[in-house]
């Protein structure tokens, strides 16, 4: 489900659209899956409509779920590899993230094997499903 934090600096938006990626990326939504219409979000959420249909927009637009007229928005399949630039943005974030757990104080061997496990467990995953 959703969360919204109204101290995160990120605007709403932005949140519900990380949400929904998350929930596509790790299963938890998976292809053709229909998800919540624009007006029942926004009320679970307490968020304007617009906003939901803002976040919507930007899922299609990158490629996560596609709508169907009448019927509200699903989960696509994946059918595209990621472009060069999608890779450049998310290892960006990485980097961010990284640097922000050596700031912390966690050092980089401990960032290296957890990084290293996820990998891992993601590979393993992904064979299995295969």
């Amino acid at each position: 489900m959703i969360r919204i934090d109204l101290k995160n600096r990120k605007s709403i938006y932005e949140q519900i659209v990380d949400g929904f990626k998350e929930e596509i990326v790790s299963g938890a939504l998976g292809p053709g899956d229909q998800l919540p219409s624009v007006r029942d979000l926004s009320a679970r959420l307490t968020v304007n409509p617009n906003t939901i249909q803002k976040a919507f927009r930007a899922l299609e637009a990158q490629g996560f779920i596609y709508p169907v007229a009448g019927r509200g928005n699903f989960v696509a399949q994946k059918t595209q590899t990621a472009t060069d630039s999608q890779k450049e943005d998310i290892y960006e974030k990485i980097e961010a993230l990284v640097n922000e757990l050596r700031y912390l104080g966690v050092p980089s061997g401990e960032i290296g094997k957890r990084i290293t496990e996820m990998t891992d467990e993601r590979r393993c995953s992904d064979d299995q499903n295969r």
